[in-house]
């Protein structure tokens, strides 16, 4: 009977190690968790998003990069809803998660407490630079929200001709929109020489004309923008057939658009046709309208996996392969320092990956540097116009001045 009970119990802790220890095929599979609006508000970004980040990770897989281990990430749509967001994040770390890639503003930072208490590190899709207060675990990918409007707001400073150039900010009435304001106003104080005239959050209205009149009246030249693509294609569609869009940055008499990260791209140019001539744009991906050796890469992965055009040139493509990018060069430096690959070892190695091992991977327009006291990835940000139809790079990329004097 003993004999029997205790190969019963040997039994049971060999299976129990073998899922605790998640070995597969030869090799360990670590495991993350995606959470993000697949479907919904917001879909046009994280529909791509989710598909660069699927792609990667099964070229690592497939690659063997990581040797005979594994990466298995489960990726679920959560529709832009934050409570569908924290039952996801729930149920990945009861799989055993060492690491989450998580989506919008209002998930991380309803969930940053969380975070906090499974001392778990995060990558979201959300670059507001009100993630990092209080917050230990959560590290941007590429420079913030505040950084982005700041840094236009700067080129506009340096750009303008005749006087202090007039802005207007057209921002999303939400967190994600809101968070940058506050810091575009701290730069004016600290001597930004630019007049910011008015905040515009923007509604669901079909039609910005008494918006764009009221703005002409006030003599704004640039709006900053910080929102999505398609309100922005629709300020700017108004904008051509009301004939206020300038023909050439900062047309006296007429208005130059800007805008941060989630506002440009190619479904800009797409939902906006001719009217995003001369928009400009930043962010910290590189976009494959401008051809390159690491673009190239981004577009062959994409043909590897079967995605259409769409996908392939999307920038938010890009930054969903460059979370799985960064996570993957954690795994990988975890297992080359003979570290367990778990949460604490892959905090470790991201507040490691500064200085000499600052990581560079071929989606962005800089390195990515973390350590405990800067947990904002890729400092450098590139500015983009559409000329002749297409975005192209303005000058070489940038870091902005005055976000260093009002941190």
């Amino acid at each position: 009977m003993k004999s029997k009970n205790f190969l019963t119990a040997l039994l049971i802790l060999v299976v129990m190690f073998a899922f605790t220890s998640s070995v597969y095929a030869g090799g360990k599979v670590y495991k993350l968790g995606m959470s993000l609006a697949i479907t919904g508000p917001t879909s046009d970004a994280g529909n791509p998003y989710a598909k660069g980040t699927e792609d990667y990770f099964k070229f690592v897989n497939e690659t063997k990069i990581l040797g005979d281990d594994t990466i298995e990430c489960t990726i679920r749509d959560d529709q832009y809803k934050t409570d569908v967001t924290k039952r996801n994040f729930e149920e990945y770390l009861d799989d055993g998660i060492v690491m989450y890639l998580n989506y919008s503003t209002g998930s991380t930072l309803g969930l940053k407490r969380d975070f906090e208490e499974e001392q778990i590190a995060v990558l979201p899709a959300s670059y507001h630079a009100g993630n990092l207060d209080d917050s230990n675990y959560i590290f941007l990918p590429i420079a913030s929200y505040s950084d982005q409007l700041v840094i236009l707001a700067e080129y506009v400073a340096k750009n303008h001709k005749g006087g202090k150039a007039k802005v207007a900010l057209f921002v999303h009435p939400s967190a994600f929109g809101r968070g940058p304001v506050s810091d575009v106003e701290k730069a004016v104080v600290a001597g930004l020489n630019i007049e910011l005239v008015e905040v515009v959050e923007h509604g669901k209205d079909l039609d910005n004309t008494a918006m764009l009149k009221r703005l002409m009246s006030k003599k704004v030249q640039y709006v900053i923008s910080q929102t999505v693509q398609s309100p922005v294609a629709t300020m700017i569609k108004d904008s051509q057939r009301l004939g206020l869009t300038a023909s050439s940055f900062g047309e006296a008499g007429k208005i130059t658009f800007l805008g941060a990260h989630y506002t440009g791209g190619n479904d800009l140019i797409a939902l906006a046709g001719t009217a995003a001539e001369n928009y400009f744009w930043t962010t910290g991906f590189n976009i494959t309208s401008v051809p390159g050796e690491k673009t190239t890469k981004q577009l062959a992965l994409a043909k590897l996996f079967g995605r259409d055009e769409k996908a392939a040139n999307s920038h938010n493509y890009a930054a969903g392969i460059m979370v799985a990018q960064v996570a993957t060069e954690a795994i990988r430096r975890a297992k080359a320092a003979g570290l367990e690959v778990n949460k604490a070892n892959l905090y470790k190695m991201l507040n490691g990956m500064n200085g000499a091992n600052a990581y560079s991977p071929y989606t962005t327009s800089g390195p990515v540097t973390y350590s405990k006291t800067d947990r904002m990835g890729v400092d450098l940000l590139q500015i983009y116009s559409v000329q002749g139809g297409v975005f192209k790079a303005v000058g070489e990329a940038l870091e902005s001045e005055y976000m260093k004097k009002i941190k």
